[in-house]
């Protein structure tokens, strides 16, 4: 009898934890060389790109099986380390194969488009333009012309060099007078510029990551304005000089153009930038060059974890304590752990920085898994700044402000500095209030209220994004005592712009910076002279503002008393990292934390023992109660349409979970409501389990999860698993 035909198992993009079957295209065996690559495929009356995850005989010799249509790489596009990490990914995460597959790829090849061509692009003048070059009128695409009239640019230097330079590359090439042309990307690399000498403790820890032999994580605890990009930078340095690579991360997509250009500065080699801002070719672009490993350097935010290090040699993850590192729908994966995966498997060094770690990163490196490195002083001159709380009860606000803290930040702007007010709520109020039946804007797709934005004319809500125009009189009563109650950014904005009009007011916060570079473009906009900053928590994570003598925070009471065991040490976190923010430069730093409960034991701690003060206190509570890193947690939501079902299925849940662990070893809490029970015209539960060790949790789940999918209530609701869950909402 001869042996069956090896066929292709193929990982799909699609909800079902299964590999699916066919035969190869054209004919040709199916062998393990074809592990990795990417194939078209028929899947009931659609075409998917899949990648091959096996190559074996069939299952079922007598199934008849549908072919591939066509290989669409010649070689494995995933392999090796990468290929392994996630496979190591799925199962963590109890996901399919193929969603976390094609979660990892840019969504380029994920339609199945080739691997791009990874030059560079660079612009230069036409002869047409050289020639027309003095009657041109003055304007950017002047400015641009006269800077091309001494040489081709590469695009990410015309970045630094002429801010809305691509409006006016596409009014020359228009009139022929410029054109973009491709260039290798190693044409492009500026000459490295030598950083400030690092003081002693920088140097330790720079010596210590360069020591480090094949995998080793570090905890770089460093308080802010410490330095820590600089030893980031003469880490990376020390990489590149033995031909590798390295990764950094970075939590928010405004840091970027601020990382980017301090490393393209220092290093020498073009510095590659991944996030959600490029457009679906550039993404495809920079991992395509590093997986050929053309991209030297890469800095991105969360998603860049995926891209493929084949000469790895240093992983950073900066402000690793940020929440934004954790991925909140669909696969649900947190960027800092899956790089320390991918660092032990590729055998690199890992370093987590932050002013404020985390309590699981300082439970790892109290436990001695995790090597602590510590800068404890500012780097160069910069002094720590002076924090003074001030008790605003029984004091009159406007728009939510202290006379005294009005008079702190004209005091700021009188001496020559610049102030931001903290205010970690956008838009113009919270709510839209009745003041004569006490009717509320409530949104009718979710369980919250509306937010009020556009100085009271529109309402929109933060949860779903559902927006209508700001009724003009009260639906209940008629009345037209309609107020906007509380302060967001928007108002607070408006407020000090008729306090302060002889210098500029700059907000930055989502609504502001939605176009690309907008956290750049408005900082460029208040520039070095006095002025004010109005932000959310954007504005916490790691810019440094020179001329920034003065950081306001006001309504910070609404965290105190969070009922998310999460939330004392995210408040402690955002205090610190914004109160880092004044006092980097030149100036000494002042810091005004406005509240109703200056007595919170929250802010004692912090203020008289710091944030290490707080996390030892903070982790006995955790431990005491059994919270993370205590314990380790994953979370069962089910949401539908109808009140009922959501319930029903979290019922029939815990009845199997419980069925599959007799020894009861996992805990099952729930079903609830969720913290909002209704949110985009959907009703929502969860099912929260927890365990004291890792094992049996993951045991538990592998044992239960085929038999909750094939249940008749699952099929009725939308439901996730989300392992290790950063916010139980």
């Amino acid at each position: 009898m001869t042996e069956p035909q090896a066929l292709l198992r193929v990982a799909l993009p699609v909800p079902l934890p299964r590999l699916f079957d066919y035969r190869p295209p054209e004919g040709r065996p199916a062998g393990a060389g074809d592990i990795g690559r990417r194939v078209r495929v028929p899947f009931g009356s659609r075409e998917l790109v899949g990648v091959v995850a096996d190559a074996g005989p069939p299952e079922h010799a007598d199934v008849e099986l549908r072919e591939a249509l066509a290989w669409l790489d010649p070689a494995p596009l995933l392999d090796g380390e990468l290929l392994a990490s996630l496979r190591w990914l799925a199962r963590y995460l109890h996901a399919p194969l193929g969603e976390v597959l094609a979660t990892a790829l840019p969504a380029a090849l994920r339609r199945g488009e080739p691997v791009p061509e990874t030059h560079a692009w660079a612009w230069r003048l036409t002869e047409a333009g050289a020639t027309a070059l003095p009657a041109l009128r003055a304007g950017r695409p002047r400015a641009l012309a006269e800077l091309l009239a001494a040489g081709t640019l590469d695009e990410d230097g015309l970045d630094g060099r002429l801010p809305g330079w691509r409006a006016a590359a596409r009014a020359l090439a228009a009139r022929g007078l410029a054109e973009r042309i491709a260039v290798p990307a190693s044409q492009l690399a500026p000459a490295p510029r030598p950083g400030p000498p690092p003081n002693p403790a920088q140097r330790a820890a720079i010596d210590a990551v360069a020591a480090a032999e094949g995998f080793q994580p570090f905890l770089l605890d460093g308080v802010t304005g410490s330095g820590k990009t600089e030893v980031y930078l003469q880490a990376i340095a020390g990489v590149l000089a033995e031909g590798r690579q390295a990764l950094a991360l970075v939590p928010e997509i405004g840091l970027t153009p601020q990382t980017l250009a301090r490393f393209r500065e220092r290093l020498g080699v073009p510095v590659h930038a991944l996030h959600s801002g490029l457009n679906d070719a550039e993404r495809a672009r920079v991992w395509a060059a590093a997986w050929r490993g053309e991209a030297r350097v890469i800095v991105g935010t969360r998603s860049a974890v995926f891209v493929p290090l084949p000469r790895a040699g240093l992983i950073v993850v900066d402000e690793e304590h940020d929440g934004s590192y954790k991925q909140q729908d669909g696969i649900r994966y947190h960027a800092r752990d899956f790089a320390l995966v991918r660092a032990r498997a590729l055998g690199v060094p890992a370093v987590l920085g932050s002013a404020t770690p985390s309590l699981e990163t300082l439970h790892n490196a109290r436990a001695g898994r995790y090597a602590t490195l510590r800068l404890p002083q500012r780097a160069g001159d910069a002094r720590p700044p002076a924090v003074h709380v001030l008790d605003v009860r029984k004091r009159p606000l406007e728009a939510g402000l202290s006379a005294e803290l009005l008079a702190g930040i004209g005091a700021a702007l009188d001496a020559g500095g610049q102030a931001l007010v903290f205010r970690n709520r956008r838009g113009y109020a919270p709510v839209l209030l009745c003041h004569d039946c006490g009717w509320s804007a409530q949104c009718t797709r979710c369980d919250a209220p509306m937010t009020v934005h556009a100085g009271g004319r529109r309402l929109q809500c933060h949860h779903c994004g559902h927006r209508q125009p700001a009724p003009p009189a009260c639906p209940d009563c008629g009345s037209l005592a309609l107020q906007p109650q509380g302060v967001g950014t928007e108002r607070l904005e408006e407020h000090l712009a008729r306090a302060f009009p002889a210098v500029p007011v700059v907000r930055i916060d989502r609504g502001s910076t939605r176009r690309r570079d907008g956290v750049e473009r408005a900082l460029r906009t208040l520039g070095e002279a006095p002025g004010i900053l109005v932000g959310t928590q954007m504005l916490a994570k790691g810019h440094d503002l020179a001329g920034l003598s003065l950081v306001a925070v006001v309504g910070i009471d609404e965290g105190l008393f969070s009922a998310d065991f999460r939330a004392p040490e995210k408040l402690a976190q955002l205090l610190i990292q914004v109160a880092g923010r004044a006092g980097r430069g030149a100036r000494a730093g002042q810091v005004l934390l406005q509240t109703h409960h200056p007595g919170h034991p929250l802010l004692e701690t912090l203020l008289q023992g710091g944030y290490h003060a707080f996390a030892e206190a903070e982790l006995l509570q955790r431990e005491a109660a059994g919270f993370p890193p205590f314990a380790h947690l994953a979370l069962l939501r089910a949401e539908a349409a109808q009140a009922e079902l959501p319930a029903a299925f979290l019922r029939e849940a815990s009845a199997l979970l419980g069925e599959a662990d007799p020894g009861g070893r996992v805990q099952r809490h729930g079903p609830l409501p969720a913290p909002m029970p209704r949110r985009a015209g959907f009703h929502r539960a969860q099912l929260l389990l927890s365990s004291a060790q890792r094992g049996p949790l993951h045991a538990l789940l592998e044992r239960a999860l085929p038999a909750l999918r094939a249940s008749r209530e699952a099929r009725r609701v939308r439901w996730s698993l989300d392992i290790d869950p950063v916010d139980l909402y």
